[in-house]
């Protein structure tokens, strides 16, 4: 039986909130239809107060924009970079193009083609999000992804270099200072200036989530993505400073960002909790995590390592942290997870920053039905089929006409009786002055 030790209090965005966003979303998108760079132009004075002439950066501008950051920094995102790069390219080559002899004669294939170009939004606001550059730009190049454009925002008018550095070292094709929805809209649309992409990833803001969600279908998007979630599953071996820092690190990302604990002993579970009222305080991100934790927290005591992940599951969280001994029992009590991390040495920010996974997870459960960001997502698998023998195309046409009839689909079930009727000389009621006998 659970013990609630901390609950929820917050509740999620109310609905006349979320109509709001949609509105403006969709009427900012609208106008984009119409008047194309003009109305990118004015929506980034009026939201960033940024309306170059361009937003596209020259090679020249990337060159002294880089040039400003630091040394360490620099290679910190290559050292990332390669990192993921490494995880990406094992993806892709676990994915095997075949083809496949199914009959005499009949050949089944299948191929995995790139997008012909992407769009990765990579967000800033308030934190310059330079690992987002790794996980969009990076993934998609390894996919193959000819063509790769990047935007991202100033930040209180500011050009986020490392933002941009990180952008350029990744591969991106056309780098845009523009941000929001403007940004995900001109991508999407196309402009007079920005090429259009088949597909768009990234994380970001409300406005930016719901412009993805009214664009899909017309690009691809990555997944639709809510505030950043992190699940601590300990037991009685945890260290609850751990627990409390681990909690934190992610309750910052924003005021409505759930951090949950579920813990086998009560003990972890209300150290962790006295651990957090001491650090909040002097927290520099404490006007994200502090709300964060305050209505979005919970801490659950429960009665077995079971019922831990079985929790869990129910939860479905983006970041799963399991501080147990063991931890890799996780791997086969649980489903439904965007990642797992696994142990005292393992950390979601490794995840996020550094370790080579990516970091576009699935939010609000819908990790019950989807992984995050990986190379497969930039790719199309498709299928061909050929048949060359003329006694396979017979059978199989045959089966085809009865197939189909069963389904009323009289033109469908023609396709294979014309197949039959040339290649083995069966009677052809509906059409019988179409072939002559065969000999």
């Amino acid at each position: 039986m659970a013990k609630v030790l901390k609950a929820a209090v917050g509740k999620e965005t109310v609905s006349a909130a979320r109509a709001e966003v949609s509105d403006v979303v969709a009427g900012v998108i609208a106008d984009i239809r119409v008047r194309g760079d003009e109305a990118v132009r004015e929506y980034s004075k009026k939201f960033d107060n940024w309306a170059p002439e361009n937003f596209k950066l020259t090679e020249e501008e990337i060159v002294r924009i880089i040039g400003g950051v630091p040394a360490q920094v620099i290679d910190d995102i290559k050292a990332v970079q390669a990192n993921v790069r490494a995880f990406a390219q094992l993806q892709k080559d676990s994915l095997q193009d075949f083809e496949v002899e199914t009959m005499p004669g009949v050949f089944l294939g299948q191929k995995n083609i790139p997008v012909n170009a992407a769009g990765a939004y990579v967000p800033g606001g308030r934190y310059p999000l330079v690992a987002s550059a790794h996980m969009t730009v990076v993934t998609a190049k390894v996919a193959g992804v000819p063509h790769v454009a990047a935007c991202t925002p100033p930040i209180r008018g500011e050009i986020p270099a490392a933002t941009i550095a990180a952008m350029y070292l990744a591969g991106a094709d056309d780098i845009y200072l523009l941000g929001g929805v403007q940004a995900v809209a001109a991508m999407s649309i196309g402009t007079e200036t920005i090429k259009k992409v088949d597909m768009l990833a990234g994380p970001g803001n409300a406005y930016v989530a719901e412009a993805k969600r009214q664009l899909f279908g017309e690009v691809g998007i990555d997944l639709f993505a809510g505030p950043t979630e992190i699940l601590v599953v300990a037991d009685e071996n945890a260290d609850p400073f751990i627990v409390a820092v681990d909690l934190l690190s992610q309750a910052e990302h924003g005021p409505d960002s759930p951090a949950i604990l579920i813990s086998t002993s009560e003990e972890v579970a209300r150290k962790a909790m006295e651990y957090i009222d001491r650090i909040l305080p002097d927290m520099p991100t404490n006007d994200m995590a502090g709300p964060a934790w305050r209505d979005h927290g919970q801490v659950i005591v429960v009665g077995s390592r079971d019922e831990a992940f079985a929790l869990a599951d129910e939860i479905a969280s983006e970041h799963v942290e399991i501080l147990m001994d063991n931890p890799r029992e996780a791997l086969e009590k649980m489903s439904d997870y965007g990642a797992l991390f696994l142990g005292e040495g393992t950390c979601v920010s490794y995840g996020d920053k550094v370790i080579g996974t990516n970091h576009t997870l699935p939010t609000r459960k819908s990790a019950r039905f989807t992984g995050g960001l990986w190379v497969g997502k930039y790719l199309k698998t498709v299928t061909y089929q050929e048949v060359v023998n003329t006694d396979s195309s017979t059978e199989l046409g045959r089966m085809c006409g009865r197939a189909s009839r069963v389904e009323l689909f009289e033109g469908h079930a023609r396709s294979g009786d014309v197949r039959a009727t040339k290649y083995a000389g069966d009677a052809l009621p509906w059409a019988e002055w179409a072939f002559q006998p065969k000999a």
